[in-house]
C-alpha cells in the first residue's frame, strides 16, 4: 500500500491506496508522526499520489471546507475485510450527504435486525472512514453512539453537524471544526 499525509481545513488526513483503490483513510486528530506510524503499519510506504488519488484528496479537502461531497463512486480496496463487513460498508456508501440511519436499519438491510451489534463491530473496524460513512450511523435512540476515530463520539457528532444531519444539528450547519 502507498500512503500520503495531507493538510486540510480540519487538520491532517492520511490516505492509503493500492492498484485496486483506496484502502485506508485516517481522520484528523493525530500528530504527523502518529499518523505516519499508523499509515506505515503492514509495510505501507509514503508515495506521491496518482492523479486519481490526488483527485480524491482534493474531494476530501473540499469536504473539510464544508462543501457537499459524494464519495460513493470511489474505488475501494477492502482486501482482508470479512464478507459481512463488506456488505455493511456497501449499505453505508448509499447514505447520502445530510442523511443518517441507525445500526438497526442497516442490520435489516443485511437481513436481520439482530445483526445490529455486528453492524456496530463492522463500523468500529472501518478502514476507510469518511469514504465509507460510518459516522452517518446512529444508535436507535438517535444518539451518536461510539466512534473509533480520534475524538470518539464527539468527532462523529461534529461530522454529522457539519452536514446538518446529526442529533440537534440545524440544516446547513457548517460552523463546526469537523
Amino acid at each position: 500500500m502507498q500512503t500520503q499525509i495531507f493538510e486540510t481545513a480540519l487538520g491532517l488526513f492520511g490516505i492509503g491506496w493500492t492498484d485496486s483503490g483506496i484502502a485506508r483513510v485516517h481522520l484528523p486528530g493525530l500528530e504527523h508522526w502518529e499518523l505516519a506510524q499508523r499509515l506505515a503499519a503492514g509495510g505501507a510506504v509514503p508515495s506521491l499520489p496518482t492523479r486519481e488519488v490526488e483527485a480524491i484528496m482534493e474531494r476530501i479537502e473540499a469536504y473539510a471546507e464544508g462543501q457537499k461531497v459524494d464519495f460513493s463512486d470511489v474505488a475501494l480496496d477492502l482486501t482482508g475485510a470479512p464478507d459481512f463487513h463488506r456488505r455493511a460498508y456497501a449499505c453505508l456508501t448509499q447514505i447520502g450527504w445530510g442523511e443518517a440511519t441507525t445500526y438497526g436499519v442497516v442490520a435489516r438491510q443485511l437481513g436481520n435486525v439482530n445483526l445490529s451489534r455486528a453492524v456496530g463491530q463492522a463500523m468500529g473496524t472501518n478502514p476507510i472512514p469518511l469514504l465509507i460513512p460510518c459516522h452517518r450511523v446512529l444508535a436507535s435512540n438517535g444518539q451518536a453512539g461510539g466512534f473509533s476515530a480520534p475524538g470518539g463520539a464527539e468527532t462523529k457528532q461534529r461530522m454529522l453537524a457539519l452536514k446538518g444531519s446529526g442529533p440537534g444539528a440545524p440544516n446547513g450547519q457548517l460552523t463546526f471544526g469537523f
